[in-house]
């Protein structure tokens, strides 16, 4: 199974972290009387600027989860089919060519889901296959790769795509000044990825999934995820999720690579799902990687802030840019809810 490309798209609306910072200080100021601990929260997640789905003053105005969900639809379906588009372009495929489009996001709910809202937006085929998840968070752009690459296994002459839209900035809660909150409100952003993967009779330029893993942890679920309120989505964000890596990312890294016939020695690049300064420092201790091991990672984070399951393949397409040698690997590597981490493996 080959990935063929990466298209992206984002909203039109784009802040620096200081803009930002002062309207959520407007907004937080009768409620979080502590301006300079808001004001270090968004300086310590590293990130200089984030899309949003709305301009910023239209957010006050989203005043219940059905609010904020019609956008999360409008939006899905405009940034989905911009990104679509532009990664079939990019494969030198239309839209009739697509066998199976798989649709991830945990930052909205639809039904009819996002993927069926674009079969005639794009004009896709009508005997398309779909499957729409929700919940994987974060993981879930690996964990796309994954299941779409094993789809592909089954239909080696077929075309699939993967299409994640996280619109972030519609989950934050106004009224609420927990610290997870303030986090999420400092470090999460907007945007859509799609990744067209071909099946093994139709080999393309990009690299080949030759294996995938994944792997749960035991007892871990209240380390992140959502509670679903009526005012929406509450973030969950525990402090344990650098610890999480510290302790089983390179067991699990080393146990996936050594199926193979492989060591991290044998890696070329990392693509690793950029889900915060703690948790990017804790994947390069646990992975005794050099300081430059990850700088895609950090400088996505930098640029778009965490978009949670899209940021992953935003990295892959960075990196698929670079030109690689024949017969090397990298890995792709994203944790999110459940606790749980995805490995993808590719080669060139």
């Amino acid at each position: 199974m080959y990935i063929a490309s990466v298209g992206r798209a984002f909203p039109e609306h784009y802040y620096d972290q200081a803009a930002l910072l002062e309207a959520l200080s407007r907004v937080w100021a009768s409620r979080f009387h502590n301006p300079a601990r808001l004001e270090q929260i968004f300086q310590n997640v590293l990130v200089g600027g984030r899309h949003l789905a709305l301009p910023l003053e239209a957010y006050a105005e989203l005043n219940s989860f059905g609010a904020r969900n019609d956008v999360f639809i409008r939006s899905a379906v405009e940034l989905g089919a911009r990104a679509i588009q532009a990664a079939l372009e990019r494969a030198g495929l239309h839209p009739a060519d697509v066998d199976h489009l798989l649709f991830v996001s945990s930052t909205g709910i639809a039904t009819p889901s996002i993927d069926a809202r674009l079969i005639n937006r794009l004009n896709l085929r009508h005997d398309l296959r779909r499957t729409p998840v929700f919940g994987w968070g974060c993981l879930a752009g690996a964990a796309g790769l994954a299941r779409l690459a094993d789809d592909l296994r089954g239909y080696p002459d077929q075309v699939g795509v993967l299409l994640s839209v996280e619109l972030c900035s519609l989950t934050v809660q106004l009224k609420d000044t927990s610290t997870a909150n303030l986090i999420s409100s400092g470090l999460f952003g907007d945007g859509a990825a799609a990744v067209v993967m071909t099946g093994a009779t139709r080999p393309t330029a990009g690299p080949a999934v030759v294996a995938t893993r994944s792997v749960f942890y035991p007892n871990s679920e209240a380390v992140m995820g959502w509670e679903v309120t009526g005012d929406g989505f509450q973030v969950v964000l525990t402090a344990e999720v650098p610890d999480v890596v510290t302790q089983h990312v390179r067991g699990d890294v080393d146990r996936f690579l050594a199926a193979q016939g492989l060591t991290r020695r044998d890696l070329r690049r990392y693509i690793c799902h950029p889900g915060g300064p703690k948790v990017l420092r804790a994947l390069e201790q646990a992975l005794e990687l050099p300081p430059d091991a990850l700088a895609a990672s950090w400088s996505s984070l930098q640029r778009l802030g965490n978009l949670s399951s899209a940021s992953v393949l935003m990295i892959l397409d960075d990196t698929l840019q670079t030109t690689a040698p024949a017969g090397s690997y990298d890995l792709v590597l994203a944790m999110g809810p459940g606790f749980c981490s995805e490995l993808v493996l590719l080669r060139w």
